[in-house]
């Protein structure tokens, strides 16, 4: 299979299964909020997610998880495009039944209201801080997605356009894709517009505070204690297939800076790491799988801290709150699973302060800001990258 940004198989805002119906492109709608007043305003923030189905009706989660494996096909060889199609398509149908259960089970993923919502509080703080900027949600694979927002931002006649992908934790298939993919969009439209991303934020300070604290809060709620031998603390990383690990990812690195850095804070030395792979394709992935990890605990309580993740969704409603908990019941463990801080205060300050510098026009590097190395393209900034 040929690179993805390069081989036959590049997706650009033509592709199929890439329609966003009827979303309107202009003016303040359900994926686009205004911050400040001015309106000779020329920059734009996209928040890129992976995106969820909100219902459990197939005709719309077939579409979402063949968008999925299409997007993965250079995890396989194909000889054209029609075959990777297909075999998306024979993914998607797989898959479907087992999904659509799960949601139905949780009621729809509450994503794409969550990440909404953290939109319009970044609207308001960035509003707060003088800047007046159009702020927009895109998808990876549910609508409004990103195509969408870079039509929005292009129709609004914007200068500038800042990504920021909603994944702490910078991944190949998350951060790297969705930055390819509105960049690809930006550029399809031929404004001219100047475009600036962030891929990795995990190191923020104030976002390691306020994940330890939730995580600290929640355990003080439910009256236990991380330094008992009886509690083990237990990270829930999602996974990634092993080969993109081998084309360079760093991603196992987050992964393993940020346990470490939350134990620090929470002064305990013994935890447990494991991954949610969703293993569709018989294809290795990061081990060890969350399921066997938990079954070398030794303590009678588990606190699962849902790691990768900054929106409660489909990986943590069912995934962990129903199957992990069924396992962990089954092995005789008492589970409590931390909530996502999808909604707390810090996170909106965060976000504006990885994209104060391409608003002001100073220098990154003065908020700690480098080159990124996983997508090694100008304009492209994280807080990951070595000091070197």
């Amino acid at each position: 299979m040929s690179d993805r940004s390069t081989g036959p198989y590049e997706r650009g805002a033509d592709w199929a299964l890439q329609t966003s119906g009827d979303v309107p492109l202009s003016g303040i709608n359900s994926y686009t909020r205004r911050a400040g007043l001015d309106a000779d305003m020329d920059a734009g923030v996209v928040l890129m997610n992976f995106g969820e189905p909100s219902s459990a009706a197939r005709e719309d989660v077939v579409p979402y998880l063949e968008r999925i494996f299409f997007d993965n096909a250079d995890l396989e060889d194909y000889e054209t495009e029609a075959e990777a199609r297909e075999r998306a398509r024979t993914l998607a149908e797989r898959r479907a039944p087992g999904l659509i259960a799960e949601y139905e089970e949780i009621g729809g993923s509450p994503l794409d209201e969550q990440a909404r919502a953290q939109r319009d509080a970044l609207a308001d703080e960035l509003a707060a801080r003088g800047y007046e900027v159009e702020t927009y949600v895109g998808m990876q694979y549910t609508t409004p997605l990103i195509e969408d927002a870079a039509a929005a931002a292009a129709e609004d006649g914007l200068d500038r356009l800042i990504a920021v992908p909603v994944y702490p934790l910078s991944g190949p298939s998350t951060n790297i894709f969705a930055v390819d993919d509105l960049e690809a969009a930006v550029n399809e439209h031929g404004t001219g517009m100047t475009f600036n991303a962030v891929t990795g934020w995990h190191r923020h300070p104030t976002y390691i505070r306020l994940r330890y604290e939730n995580l600290r809060d929640f355990v003080a709620a439910e009256g236990l204690d991380l330094g008992d031998p009886d509690t083990e603390l237990v990270f829930s990383a999602h996974g990634t297939p092993l080969h993109y690990l081998e084309e360079g990812s760093r991603y196992d690195l987050y992964v393993e800076e940020f346990c470490d850095m939350i134990t620090h804070l929470a002064g305990i030395e013994e935890y447990t790491l494991g991954f949610q792979n969703h293993a569709n394709r018989d294809i290795p992935w990061t081990e060890p799988e969350i399921e066997e990890a938990i079954e070398d605990v030794e303590a009678d309580r588990i606190v699962v801290e849902p790691m990768s993740f900054l929106h409660e969704q489909s990986e943590t409603l069912s995934e962990l709150d129903i199957e992990l908990r069924e396992e962990a019941e089954a092995l005789g463990l008492e589970m409590h699973r931390v909530p996502v801080p999808h909604d707390d205060p810090r996170l909106p300050s965060v976000m504006a302060d990885v994209v104060e510098p391409f608003l002001a026009e100073f220098d990154p590097g003065y908020y700690q800001l480098r080159q990124c190395q996983c997508r090694n393209s100008p304009g492209t900034w994280c807080l990951n990258a070595p000091l070197e």
